[in-house]
C-alpha cells in the first residue's frame, strides 16, 4: 500500500519499512526516527528543519562537505553518457582513468586497482587475492590472517572474521576460519608491565605491539600466514594512532616471514589524516591498500583494493585468473564522481588544509581534559577519539549498566539534541569519535568542543 509522500509520517514509515543498519529497531517503536533531509558544507538538517554539525562526515565519508553541486553534475553527466557497464573482461573510460589516478597516488609499486562498491568488499578482495597469490607461487598453505584486537574490517563473512570485535561476530558464527588477533596500539591502555617509573615509552611500546604480531605469526606457523591487516589509525576502540617506529618494525616482520602487509584505509585514505593514503602519513609501504568511503566524498558508492605489481604478476600470466568480482565494481557514475571529487582535493588543497589544522583541532579537543569524565584524547589528522572514564587517576571504565544508561540512554541523544552528529561507541572502552568534513576550520572545532563540554558535563552528573 502506498500513500501520498507529502502526507506521510516519515518516521513511522521508516520504522515500518526501513531496516536500519546496526540499529536496535525496538528503540524506535515509540520514538521518532531521526531523518536527515539536506546537507550543506559541514551541516545537515532534519525533516523538522533543525540544523546539526556533521561531526562524523556522515560515516567518515563526506570529505569535501555536503552540497557539492559539481559532484552531482558529474554523476548526471556520466549517467547520460554511459550509466552502467561492468568491468568483467571489459573496460570503460572513467574506470580506466580512476584506476590510473589511484595508482599514481598510491605509494611504491601499488599500480593495480581492483574496484568494488565499498570497504568490506575491498577487504574481502584483499584476503581472497592473498590466498590465491600464495597458491600461484607455490606456497598453498599460506592462507591465515593476523589482525588486531577490537579492530573493525567490515561485515562480509571474510572481513567479519578479520574483525576483532567478538560481539559483532557472535551472531554469525561459524565464520571463515583462519583469522587470529594480536594487541592493538592503544597506549592509554598499555599493559602495566611496560611501564618504567609509571611512564610508557612510546617507541618501546610500539616495538612490543609490533612484536606481538610476530608472536601471532610464529604461533600459527609462518608457513600458514598469508597477510597482516592493520589500519593506519585504528577506528574501533577510539582512534589508536601508531606509536613511533611501529610500522617500520611491522614491515620488517612481514618481510622476514613472507607475509603480506595490507593497509586497511577505508577510513584513513583520502585526506582523513592529511595525506591521500595513511601509509604516506606514517611512512610505510604496504603490499595492498583497501579504500572506499572518502574516494567520492559519499556522493556515490565505490571501493578499491590497490595491489602491488609483485602480487599482480602471477595473475597476468597464462590462463591464471582471479575468479572474483562485483556487478557494480568500478561503476561508471561512481568512477566519474570519484574523479571529480579528487579534482576538488587538488584544486582546494584539502590534504594540506588538514595538515595545517590538525594541531588546532587536537588542541581544541584537549581543552576537554579538564572534565572528570574525559580520560584520553587521541587520533591524527581530522580523526579523533575521546575516551570516557569513571576515574581519571585509575582509568576505571564504566560497567555495562552504566554504558547502557549513560552512553546509550543519555549521551548519544544529548549530543544530537544539542546539535552535534557524531558517534558515542563502546566497541572496546566507551569513546566519542569525531571525523568532520575536511573543509572544517577553527569555528567547527570550537562548536564541537562547546557542544561536547555541555553534553559531557550533563552525562557526568548522571553517573
Amino acid at each position: 500500500m502506498t500513500a501520498d509522500p507529502a502526507q506521510k509520517d516519515l518516521s513511522k514509515t521508516a520504522y515500518d519499512h526501513l531496516w536500519m543498519h546496526f540499529t536496535r529497531m525496538s528503540s524506535y517503536e515509540n520514538s521518532p526516527v531521526p531523518t536527515i533531509v539536506k546537507g550543506k558544507g559541514t551541516y545537515v538538517w532534519d525533516d523538522k528543519g533543525k540544523k546539526y554539525l556533521d561531526g562524523l562526515a556522515g560515516l567518515f565519508v563526506v570529505q569535501a562537505g555536503h552540497g557539492r553541486e559539481e559532484l552531482a553534475e558529474a554523476a548526471a553527466k556520466q549517467a547520460k553518457e554511459l550509466a552502467f557497464f561492468p568491468v568483467w573482461s571489459y573496460a570503460h573510460p572513467k574506470a580506466i582513468e580512476l584506476a590510473e589516478r589511484l595508482a599514481n597516488y598510491a605509494p611504491g609499486d601499488l599500480n593495480k586497482v581492483f574496484f568494488s562498491t565499498g570497504g568490506g568488499e575491498a577487504v574481502e578482495t584483499a584476503w581472497k587475492l592473498a590466498k590465491q597469490y600464495f597458491k600461484l607461487t607455490g606456497k598453498p598453505t599460506k592462507h591465515k590472517v593476523i589482525s588486531r584486537a577490537v579492530a573493525y574490517h567490515g561485515t562480509p563473512q571474510g572481513a567479519l572474521s578479520i574483525t576483532g570485535l567478538p560481539g559483532l561476530k557472535a551472531p554469525f558464527e561459524p565464520l571463515v576460519p583462519g583469522t587470529h588477533k594480536a594487541p592493538n596500539t592503544n597506549i592509554y591502555r598499555a599493559p602495566a608491565f611496560l611501564e618504567r617509573d609509571g611512564v610508557i615509552d612510546p617507541e618501546a611500546y610500539g616495538r612490543w605491539a609490533a612484536d606481538e604480531i610476530e608472536v601471532a605469526i610464529l604461533n600459527e606457523g609462518a608457513d600458514t600466514v598469508a597477510a597482516v591487516f592493520v589500519e593506519p589509525v585504528q577506528n574501533a576502540g577510539g582512534c589508536f594512532p601508531p606509536p613511533p617506529g611501529y610500522f617500520a618494525r611491522l614491515r620488517e616482520i612481514c618481510d622476514r616471514h613472507d607475509v603480506l602487509l595490507v593497509s586497511d584505509e577505508v577510513i584513513c585514505a583520502f585526506g582523513r589524516l592529511g595525506t591521500m593514503f595513511g601509509a604516506d602519513k606514517f611512512g610505510y609501504q604496504p603490499d595492498m591498500i583497501t579504500c572506499a568511503k572518502g574516494m567520492t566524498s559519499g556522493y556515490s558508492p565505490i571501493g578499491a583494493t590497490i595491489i602491488s605489481d609483485r602480487l599482480a604478476e602471477p595473475f597476468y600470466k597464462g590462463d591464471n585468473t582471479f575468479l572474483h568480482g562485483y556487478t557494480f565494481g568500478g561503476h561508471p557514475v561512481s568512477s566519474a564522481v570519484a574523479l571529480a571529487n579528487l579534482d576538488i582535493f587538488e584544486r582546494e588543497g584539502l590534504n594540506q588544509h588538514v595538515l595545517d589544522n590538525e594541531a588546532n583541532f587536537l588542541g581544541t579537543l584537549d581543552k576537554l581534559r579538564d572534565l572528570p569524565i574525559v580520560g584520553d584524547v587521541r587520533g591524527n589528522g581530522f580523526f579523533y577519539g575521546i575516551e570516557l572514564v569513571k576515574d581519571k587517576v585509575t582509568k576505571e571504565s564504566f560497567n555495562d549498566d552504566e554504558v547502557e544508561r549513560v552512553l546509550y540512554g543519555f549521551l548519544s541523544k544529548a549530543l544530537y539534541d544539542n546539535g552535534l552528529y557524531c558517534r558515542a561507541d563502546d566497541r572496546g572502552d566507551p569513546v566519542i569519535q569525531l571525523a568532520p568534513p575536511l573543509i572544517s576550520d577553527q569555528s567547527t572545532f570550537d562548536e564541537i568542543e562547546q557542544i561536547l563540554r555541555v553534553s559531557l558535563t550533563d552525562a557526568w552528573a548522571k553517573i
